[in-house]
């Protein structure tokens, strides 16, 4: 059995805040893979389903983020679940918006949620870290991950989503490369389609990773998408350095 659990703080007032995206993954999971009702459960709200033929127990603390390993150790003794079966879905200021990374372990990076998950469980879970990218200052950062999503965000927030709950079967499995993999393909389908394109505003193109949908030949346009990657991830770099 796994244990994908969502970080986040519990409650209306935080629900759309750049530090619960943990929430949403696993909330868009149990929509996708057609999971059971959200029961209180392990200090939590936990449901039931299968991914990939694997039973998975998801589940969102209520404990607030900084006593997170709290309801998620209690859930992983009580399931008897290994560290490396528990798959931990959190805000990572670290990457660029919109883009993912998974690792298992390592360091918490300052992340209260992670720091409370290793003492009371152990650092070896597996880590899936969604991008929401940093304010440029340290002292920024608190206001920053609990402030709502902006506007311009929400262009990219749902397809990631969406690609995250459509490739977690490979990360049941076990199998975090094709997961990354299969992700970023979604995400360069939704900008094929047009549901990531030219209305964007120019901000949002300098803090977006994403490419940008253009006109012009198949090949033009994937040329001109992995240009613009590049330049976004370039100004985004550039921000932070003169920032820090």
């Amino acid at each position: 059995m796994k244990l994908f659990v969502g970080l986040g703080n519990y409650g209306e007032k935080y629900a759309r805040q750049r530090h619960n995206i943990g929430f949403m993954a696993v909330e868009r999971l149990a929509e996708l893979h057609g999971f059971g009702p959200w029961k209180i459960k392990f200090k939590g709200l936990a449901a039931e389903g299968e991914i990939g033929g694997e039973k998975v127990l998801l589940l969102k603390p209520e404990t607030f983020m900084n006593e997170s390993g709290q309801s998620v150790g209690d859930a992983a003794r009580f399931l008897k679940i290994s560290e490396s079966d528990v798959v931990v879905f959190h805000d990572e200021l670290d990457l660029p918006p919109g883009r993912i990374k998974v690792k298992t372990g390592g360091g918490n990076a300052g992340h209260n949620g992670l720091r409370s998950i290793s003492a009371h469980l152990g650092n070896e879970t597996v880590r899936v870290r969604l991008g929401i990218g940093h304010p440029g200052s340290k002292d920024a950062v608190a206001q920053y991950v609990l402030s709502d999503f902006a506007k311009a965000d929400r262009i990219w927030l749902p397809d990631l989503l969406d690609a995250v709950a459509k490739a977690t079967t490979h990360l049941a499995r076990g199998d975090a490369q094709r997961f990354q993999t299969e992700v970023a393909r979604q995400l360069q389908q939704s900008v094929a389609s047009g549901r990531i394109d030219d209305s964007e505003t120019n901000e949002t193109r300098e803090r977006s990773p994403r490419p940008v949908a253009s006109g012009g030949p198949p090949g033009e346009r994937q040329s001109k998408r992995a240009g613009a990657l590049a330049e976004n991830l370039a100004k985004w770099l550039s921000r932070r350095k003169s920032k820090d």
